[in-house]
């Protein structure tokens, strides 16, 4: 049975945007390789850390929401600790409540966008 995903992870902020998308597609293709398929994605940028981390007070902020098997979470979470790149991820599983809600908050920026 097919559950789905939400996972955001944050990535250093000495990387250039290049570094940025060859991270972030890394960790797509690890989905989609694996049965996962991607619903979808945010570049949510540089945001100020609640804390330091490694020395650190800002990162750069992803989020991926994806449809897939649970076997395939603990692969993406070996892969995001296997990469330098990543300073903290948080992957969970959405109920369909939060699934429903993920929709609406979707839908409700597309429309913020489209109005601009």
């Amino acid at each position: 049975m097919l559950n789905h995903y939400e996972t955001v992870f944050i990535t250093t902020p000495v990387l250039s945007e290049v570094q940025i998308k060859e991270a972030v597609e890394k960790f797509k293709s690890t989905i989609t390789e694996n049965g996962g398929t991607i619903e979808h994605e945010e570049a949510w940028g540089l945001r100020k850390l609640a804390y330091p981390i490694q020395k650190k007070t800002t990162g750069f902020y992803h989020l991926l929401q994806f449809e897939a098997e649970g076997a395939l979470v603990d692969k993406l979470e070996t892969a995001y600790r296997r990469d330098e790149r990543v300073i903290r991820f948080l992957t969970f599983r959405l109920d369909k409540y939060a699934y429903e809600y993920a929709l609406k908050r979707r839908s409700k920026n597309q429309e913020k966008k489209e109005e601009k």
